[in-house]
């Protein structure tokens, strides 16, 4: 039997390729989204497609804290939080990984409780029923227990809670190097390889 090896290699590459959507909430910290859409331009190769999914609430602390627009210029598709005809709002799209950065702890709660509200409530719902990654960068601080059983809930469910926290050993410089420290965790929490600071190996 002829076998062609560029037609399954191709093939393969197609179905190993990553889809990702990435939530943004109202939450402090649109740098955080900022510096992760960047990033994951900037490896192209290593996925097929990513969307963003945005409230409106996002969009105004995007404004107020980065004092832009760029939400609008990046080369993504990106899906109002009611559209529910959003490839990801269902399992049988293959999305692998989900991110919401910064994840409030309104959608946090809502997530944990099986409540979908929204696109992204309704994505996470879906990553989470079909056993693939869902990352949810916290920023709010202090928390209270409502919020640690709620990150107890998704943890147990299967999902990443990474808590904003940046790192210090790289000895950041400036605001943007040190909300790269949270950003490079999780793009290696969501399995992309990108160079960064690597403790005990003298840098990138």
């Amino acid at each position: 039997m002829h076998i062609n090896l560029n037609r399954l290699l191709c093939k393969f590459k197609k179905e190993s390729m990553r889809k990702i959507v990435v939530a943004i909430t109202g939450a402090s910290g649109s740098i955080y989204a900022s510096l992760l859409i960047e990033k994951l331009i900037t490896i192209r190769k290593q996925w097929e497609m990513v969307s963003i999914v945005m409230t409106k609430n996002a969009r105004l602390v995007w404004e107020t804290e980065l004092e832009n627009q760029r939400y609008k210029d990046f080369p993504l598709e990106v899906f109002e939080t009611d559209n529910f005809m959003a490839p990801f709002a269902s399992g049988s799209a293959r999305y692998d990984t989900m991110i919401i950065v910064p994840c409030s702890m309104g959608t946090l709660g809502r997530i944990s409780s099986g409540i979908s509200t929204d696109l992204i409530t309704r994505a996470a719902d879906v990553i989470l029923k079909e056993r693939r990654k869902l990352i949810c960068v916290v920023r709010d601080t202090p928390y209270n227990l409502i919020h640690i059983r709620n990150m107890e809930t998704i943890t147990l469910a299967g999902g990443i809670i990474c808590p904003a926290t940046p790192s210090f050993y790289s000895k950041p410089k400036t605001i943007e190097e040190v909300a790269s420290t949270v950003v490079d965790r999780v793009i290696d929490l969501a399995g992309f390889d990108l160079k960064s600071f690597r403790w005990s190996e003298g840098g990138v």
